[in-house]
C-alpha cells in the first residue's frame, strides 16, 4: 500500500452540500474551501450558477447518478464527474464536452459489492470501460466507489486501491463522514464530506 505522506499527497475534502440551501454553505465558501459535491444537476445550476461566476476557483463534483438527459447541463457546470457508469453515458458525455469545448475530470464508478440498487460497473469491467472511454476522448482521472453499508468497508477500499495502481490511474474518490479514516489508508485522493461538515440532513 502506498503511503500518502511519501507521495505528498493530501486528500482533497468534497464537502457535500447536496439539499442544503445556499445560506447554509455560504459561511464554508467566505472561509475559503473550494470544493463541493452536489447529488442533483437542477439543483446544482440553480443553487451553483452566480456563485461560480462571481469565484471561478469554485470547483464543483456531481457524486450521484447523471442521466444522459442532463449530461448537456452536467457538463457546462461540474468540474468534475464521479459518476461514469456505462457506454451510453460516456458516449453521451463526449459528444456534449465536444459541443461546449468543456472537459470535466472523470471517475468511473464501480459498484464493488455487486448491489442491484446502486450503479457502477463490475471491477472485472474496469480495463476494458476504461479504454473505450479514453478513446471517447474522456478525461478519466480515476474511479469512484460506494462500499455496502452493512460491511466493513476496509476490504473493499483495499480492492480500490489495486485496481488503481493496475491501470495507472491516480485518484481515487472514496470515504464519507463514516468512513473516511479508513478511506484515507488505502489512498483515497477525494474524500465525500457532508454530515461531518454540515451537520445532518432534515
Amino acid at each position: 500500500m502506498l503511503d500518502l505522506k511519501e507521495k505528498n499527497r493530501i486528500p482533497k475534502i468534497i464537502a457535500v452540500s447536496k439539499t442544503f440551501k445556499i445560506d447554509h454553505i455560504l459561511p464554508l465558501i467566505d472561509y475559503g474551501h473550494l470544493d463541493y459535491g452536489e447529488n442533483k444537476v437542477q439543483e446544482a445550476v440553480e443553487k451553483w450558477t452566480s456563485i461560480k461566476k462571481q469565484n471561478k476557483k469554485i470547483k464543483l463534483h456531481l457524486i450521484g447518478k447523471l442521466q444522459t438527459n442532463k449530461v448537456k447541463y452536467a457538463v457546462k457546470i461540474f468540474d468534475y464527474i464521479h459518476s461514469l457508469d456505462s457506454e451510453k453515458l460516456a458516449k453521451k458525455i463526449a459528444e456534449e464536452q465536444n459541443k461546449q469545448h468543456l472537459k470535466p475530470k472523470i471517475f468511473i464508478q464501480i459498484n464493488l459489492g455487486e448491489e442491484s440498487q446502486k450503479s457502477g460497473i463490475l471491477k472485472e469491467n474496469l480495463s476494458d470501460f476504461y479504454n473505450f472511454s479514453k478513446d471517447l476522448g474522456l478525461n478519466i482521472i480515476g474511479t469512484m466507489c460506494i462500499p455496502p453499508f452493512e460491511k466493513d468497508p476496509s476490504k473493499f477500499f483495499s480492492i480500490m486501491s489495486e485496481l488503481n495502481q493496475k491501470n495507472n490511474l491516480s485518484e481515487i474518490s472514496m470515504g464519507m463522514s463514516s468512513d473516511y479514516l479508513k478511506a484515507i489508508e488505502f489512498n483515497s485522493t477525494y474524500l465525500r464530506i457532508g454530515s461531518n461538515i454540515f451537520g445532518q440532513r432534515g
